[in-house]
């Protein structure tokens, strides 16, 4: 069997090095070459809630040799068409790709190389890059986990395959209602991603700021609107029914899951949004892969998506140079508190 973690940033280097340290024999594959070149030299570097080092094998793309049995692709959407198209063939003829992407990926990708090559995985944890071959794991051990769905074609072969492969590192949900857990992250990343890379915060100042608190809340809930308008039935997270705990329609709801909100986010309050990350090092983030999908999905069914439209806004103008990712930013939601 072969194996490989297509684009081992952040979360791929946390990820690599569990399963290597687990005994898996798996590639890491990444188009920095001074990151490739840390990893094979000094290996793969994991601090935060953990502390490991783990010797691991990585290469750049032109060095991957198929055929693949597994491939988890953990780049950003934004060259998804292209990546996929060069991932194609190096598949083998029962291999999958496994997206562990933001967003709802798992279609687009299903066009490019079938529905039977496609697996869907929901990444309930985070991590930071900090340097070549070092990252930061962001999220406590105990709350680590993947919910796991499979599309049309998928065989239980497969499936289990790529299961067994994750528990090596934590446990591994599995989700009968793939679209669910998609839109139960994307409501995750919309709100704490979205706000926090809006004020250049972490989950933590999302969850925990006096005025973001009220954001937030508002975000969750125009998620919840508009998935439900899309026929999405939110998955738990973790155990929780989201829609349960931060749905509201009287004031009073509204206050109290204010009021818990610190509390549900506690373990991951450390976690640098990824799109932040991103703006800092120059790059194109995936605003419209996150609450991008939000937005477009109100406007298709008549659901008013104000806060996620100002989220848009206001990363849209840090990624132009417009604006700094600073917490100044919150007075251009002042008119939405």
């Amino acid at each position: 069997m072969k194996y490989a973690i297509y684009g081992a940033g952040s979360l791929g280097t946390v990820m690599g090095a569990y399963l290597t340290k687990a005994g898996v024999d798996i590639e890491l594959v990444n188009r920095n070459e001074a990151h490739v070149k840390a990893l094979n030299e000094k290996g793969a570097s994991v601090s935060g809630t953990v502390n490991m080092n783990v010797p691991v094998h990585a290469i750049l793309p032109d060095q991957m040799k198929g055929p693949y049995d597994v491939i988890f692709l953990m780049t950003k959407q934004l060259e998804n068409k292209k990546t996929c198209a060069f991932l194609k063939p190096l598949l083998g003829p029962d291999g999958v790709i496994v997206t562990l992407q933001n967003g709802i990926p798992e279609p687009g990708i299903a066009e490019i190389v079938g529905k039977g090559h496609v697996i869907g995985c929901v990444v309930e944890w985070g991590a930071t890059m900090t340097g070549p071959g070092t990252v930061r794991l962001t999220s406590i051990p105990d709350s680590l986990s993947f919910h796991m769905g499979r599309m049309e074609g998928i065989t239980d072969e497969q499936f289990r395959r790529v299961q067994a492969l994750l528990e090596n590192m934590c446990p591994v949900q599995i989700e009968n209602n793939l679209l669910g857990a998609r839109w139960s992250k994307l409501l995750i990343n919309a709100t704490f991603s979205g706000l926090g890379t809006a004020v250049g915060g972490l989950f933590g100042d999302v969850s925990e700021g006096k005025e973001l608190k009220p954001l937030a809340v508002r975000c969750m809930k125009e998620c919840i609107d508009a998935g439900h308008a899309a026929g999405a039935v939110f998955a738990p997270v973790q155990g929780k029914d989201i829609t349960k705990l931060f749905y509201y329609r009287t004031n009073f709801k509204k206050k109290f899951a204010e009021l818990i909100l610190p509390i549900a986010m506690k373990k991951h309050r450390a976690i640098e949004p990824s799109m932040l990350q991103d703006l800092k090092r120059g790059k194109p983030c995936e605003i419209d892969a996150i609450n991008g999908i939000v937005c477009e999905t109100g406007r298709r069914y008549g659901v008013p998506t104000p806060v996620n439209d100002r989220i848009v806004q206001v990363v849209k103008k840090i990624q132009n140079g417009e604006l700094k990712a600073e917490p100044g930013n919150i007075e251009a939601f002042r008119d939405l508190l």
